[in-house]
């Protein structure tokens, strides 16, 4: 049974599904009974997470999100250690999203970030060398889709291998872009693109014209010999 508080809500309900879900028919002007902690969890429980894979050394943490073909991909860190992400991806153009405080500052200007075809890997560099007792802070248990990347792991005391070898991999970095940066770069690739094939158009147009002039003058000195 939800606690009730007061919260007056004019529409029917914030989210039908929540009702639905909570067994709750609220009626219009009147008290529903849903706090704003329970509206908040429903609305946290219906969003689409993407599996978040975590790993670290000394200096870095190394997060994968899981997330074959993902289009729109928007990822934003903060030097607090704010981590989002948005993205689109699957058959029906899903929207999967992440908010998350990781478990101490970075330094996000040394950060960088790679888009692959089946996932989102990013290189997060700590403020301050340490190991982490967990991925993110607070006192509450992970999410259920926050899981140790066991292939990159390695113990604080282990004497195995040091950073990962990421020849190959293409990354940007986080300090050169906004929440939007990389919006931003698809776009002037678009822009880009766009101008080329205008060029391209200009020149075919302008080689018709020059076969269009070549022809008449061809004609006109067959009319002038005849």
């Amino acid at each position: 049974m939800l606690r009730r508080r007061s919260l007056l809500v004019t529409d029917n309900c914030w989210s039908s599904t929540i009702c639905e879900k909570k067994s709750i028919y609220p009626t219009s002007g009147r008290e529903t009974g849903i706090s704003f902690s329970d509206a908040k969890a429903g609305l946290e429980w219906f969003r689409r997470h993407p599996e978040v894979k975590w790993a670290q050394r000394l200096d870095k943490v190394y997060i994968t999100v899981q997330l074959p073909d993902a289009r729109d991909v928007k990822v934003n860190l903060e030097p607090e250690g704010s981590f989002t992400f948005s993205a689109t991806a699957g058959a029906g153009n899903n929207t999967y999203e992440l908010q998350m405080d990781l478990y101490d500052k970075v330094n996000k200007e040394a950060s960088k970030i790679n888009i692959g075809v089946r996932s989102i890997f990013c290189v997060v560099e700590k403020a301050e060398k340490g190991w982490w007792k967990k991925l993110l802070r607070g006192d509450g248990k992970a999410p259920h889709y926050v899981k140790v990347d066991w292939d990159k792991w390695v113990d604080e005391d282990d004497d195995g291998p040091g950073d990962l070898d990421l020849g190959g991999m293409d990354f940007s970095n986080f300090g050169n872009m906004g929440g939007d940066a990389m919006d931003d770069d698809f776009e002037d690739s678009d822009d880009e693109a766009g101008q080329a094939e205008k060029t391209e158009n200009v020149q075919k147009t302008g080689d018709v014209q020059t076969t269009g002039e070549a022809s008449s003058e061809e004609k006109t000195e067959t009319s002038a010999s005849t």
